[in-house]
């Protein structure tokens, strides 16, 4: 019998599974090969099917590229929902620890995805913005949920003073506010908005060696002493 599940018909299932086999290859082939080498006819080759079938699949390497960007961006995000939920839950600073920690981990783990992701750009592929924007900006949203709580329950800490803030950037920061729902003012977004770019430039060098070869002997005690000025500076309450 061939009804119909929840996770669709059986041709619908066959096809998902060879996506993520397709996935799976692609992201074996970032890793020995990198970005700029990546090959349908090489990736249907140890599939095992003639290069015309996978495409009917995936139409050119750029659709590759940017399956292989959505497959990191969520597994990315996945990793640091899973870690920030099994934080205590009235204990913003710890969510947000966990969070750092969760993004060095995975980055540790799957180094050649990471730079897909936060590395220099491909020649001639421009990610496509519908597709990837809402994967590639989960973990600031995480970031700034942990920040909105943190505010609720009077555990966020602002300046007193307000910022200077142009027109044009008070409409970008409206916008953050817009997309995500949330009513955070202005120095706790662009606070935000520095710890973000910091954690992923912290967890950056690391992996692409620029502390040099000892990495300071430990850069896991190190990462952790980062770790906790950034959360000082997001205005999280020890």
């Amino acid at each position: 019998m061939t009804a119909t599940s929840r996770d669709g018909t059986p041709r619908e299932r066959a096809r998902a599974q060879t996506m993520d086999e397709i996935v799976r290859i692609g992201r074996e082939h970032l890793a020995v090969h990198g970005a700029a080498a990546l090959s349908l006819r090489a990736v249907a080759r140890d599939l095992g099917v003639v290069s015309s079938a996978v495409y009917r699949y995936v139409k050119s390497r750029d659709e590759l590229l940017t399956l292989l960007l959505v497959s990191g961006y969520d597994e990315l995000g996945d990793a640091v929902d899973a870690a920030v939920a099994a934080a205590p839950e009235d204990d913003h600073r710890a969510q947000f620890l966990a969070l750092g920690r969760a993004v060095r981990t995975w980055a540790l783990a799957e180094p050649a995805t990471y730079a897909l992701l936060f590395g220099s750009p491909v020649p001639g592929y421009a990610a496509p913005d519908e597709r990837t924007s809402v994967p590639g900006t989960r973990v600031p949203a995480a970031m700034l949920r942990i920040c909105a709580g943190a505010l609720a329950a009077g555990r966020l800490t602002l300046p007193e003073t307000s910022e200077e803030i142009s027109p044009a950037l008070a409409v970008g920061l409206q916008g953050i506010r817009d997309q995500l729902g949330l009513d955070i003012p202005d120095a706790g977004l662009t606070r935000g908005v520095l710890v973000w770019t910091s954690l992923f430039g912290r967890v950056s060098f690391e992996i692409f060696g620029q502390f040099g070869p000892d990495a300071f002997g430990d850069p896991a005690t190190l990462f952790e002493l980062h770790l906790a000025v950034l959360a000082d500076t997001l205005g999280l309450a020890e």
